[in-house]
């Protein structure tokens, strides 16, 4: 079994890092087969894709906001932000989006 530290991640919490991973690992998107289902803790179904640092597993959670922010990226956005900033992803404006559900 892995020793690697397992983190889930939330859009609103999403780092530079994570991103790029995210974006190198699927250049053309995730799909279908790419998504882990898991209950949380509560009781939640949660669907998320799976990046992997050295030393971490992360499980970022799907968003119709992570969507557009990962079809969207460019490296050159996040230059002047360190790499672990969850402040440097902007939020994003889904207003005319349909299947937004981030404001559960």
């Amino acid at each position: 079994m892995d020793n690697l530290k397992r983190v889930i991640v939330d859009f609103k919490k999403l780092t530079p890092e994570v991103l790029k991973l995210l974006v190198e690992k699927y250049p053309d998107g995730y799909d279908d087969l790419n998504i882990i289902s898991f209950k949380n803790a509560q009781g939640e179904r949660i669907e998320a894709v799976e990046v992997t640092t050295e030393d971490t597993k992360y499980l970022v959670k799907i968003s119709a906001k992570l969507e557009k922010t990962m079809a969207n990226y460019d490296e050159d956005d996040y230059e002047d932000f360190d790499d672990d900033d969850p402040d440097a992803i902007p939020d994003v404006d889904m207003e005319g989006v349909e299947g937004d559900d981030d404001d559960d």
